[in-house]
């Protein structure tokens, strides 16, 4: 075999880049026209990044040996490639922009949220607020006497429905001078601290059958009252019977020496007791007499009414 150029078609030095290079295009190398070795028929599919349209089919795979079919022909467009500028609105000419954003892609809106988050706050603070004022005005209404005092709020003790309507009600009180006076009970000022009108209290009960009466009318409602009579001893306990229109109310009135006086000291005797009787709406006898078993060595001042059970 000869040394030299033997031209480009001689197999042996065939340089498939030989089109390439000056002088292989100067021994006749050309470019293969059906994707010979070193130039694979996929050269005509290259894209510019960015323009591929996915979704569309792809070229088939051809069998082993054999070369894929091409698409189209070397240089010409391809039936599956769309150019950005055919499309609608042609080629983007720079980054996308949203409505009104200012350069921005779009996204969350962040500042909607805000607004949204800023405004159930509010609500909420304002939502406390007003229960707040409203609990205020509770408690102020209950400071008032408003409200119905609970267990933990003092009340003064009452059986009846009628105590509400009485306490509206102006009850009677009267000095000891102007009750009923059996014989032999009479009126005094010797002794002093009595507080009925000029210091006149009831004496001479020290004896049995010795009693005074009380009509009292004005009794708004049936029900329990309490009963308060003033009234002074010599320094130790006495006791009386107490009769509430026409029947015996308990075993008897206890009237103590509460004020704690020496013996036959009456001016340090002055005290209070009382008792819970049931009464008609409207007029009532009271009673108070010395019967037999009685301790009846006391100087009486004055009775009174109270509606409901109360101490004072």
């Amino acid at each position: 075999m000869t040394s030299g150029n033997n031209g480009a078609s001689t197999p042996e030095d065939d340089d498939p880049f030989g089109y390439l290079y000056a002088d292989g295009q100067a021994n006749g190398a050309q470019p293969p026209s059906g994707g010979g070795y070193g130039y694979p028929n996929s050269v005509n599919r290259v894209r510019a990044v960015g323009q591929r349209q996915y979704g569309q089919p792809t070229a088939p795979t051809a069998p082993y040996g054999q070369a894929p079919q091409q698409q189209g022909a070397y240089g010409q467009p391809n039936a599956h490639y769309a150019a950005p500028e055919t499309l609608p609105g042609g080629a983007p000419t720079g980054r996308q922009q949203t409505q009104g954003g200012g350069g921005r892609g779009r996204g969350p809106n962040t500042k909607g949220l805000l607004i949204g988050a800023i405004a159930v706050v509010a609500a909420v603070v304002i939502g406390i607020g007003v229960a707040m004022l409203g609990g205020d005005s509770d408690d102020d209404k209950a400071g008032d006497g408003g409200a119905t005092p609970t267990a933990s709020q003092s009340a003064e003790p009452s059986t009846s429905p009628s105590a509400s309507k009485a306490a509206q009600t102006e009850l009677p009180k009267i000095d000891a001078k102007a009750l009923n006076l059996a014989p032999g009970v009479t009126t005094a000022s010797d002794v002093a601290g009595a507080s009925a009108d000029g210091g006149i209290y009831v004496t001479g009960l020290n004896n049995v059958g010795a009693s005074v009466t009380w009509t009292v009318d004005g009794i708004p409602e049936t029900g329990v009252y309490t009963l308060f009579a003033g009234y002074s001893v010599p320094g130790k306990d006495q006791s009386m019977t107490l009769t509430i229109n026409g029947k015996v109310f308990g075993s008897k009135l206890n009237l103590g020496n509460f004020a704690g006086a020496s013996e036959g000291d009456y001016a340090k005797g002055w005290t209070q007791t009382y008792a819970y009787p049931s009464l008609n709406k409207g007029s009532n006898t009271i009673s108070l007499s010395c019967q037999d078993g009685d301790q009846c060595d006391v100087l009486l001042d004055q009775l009174w009414l109270k509606a409901g059970q109360v101490k004072r």
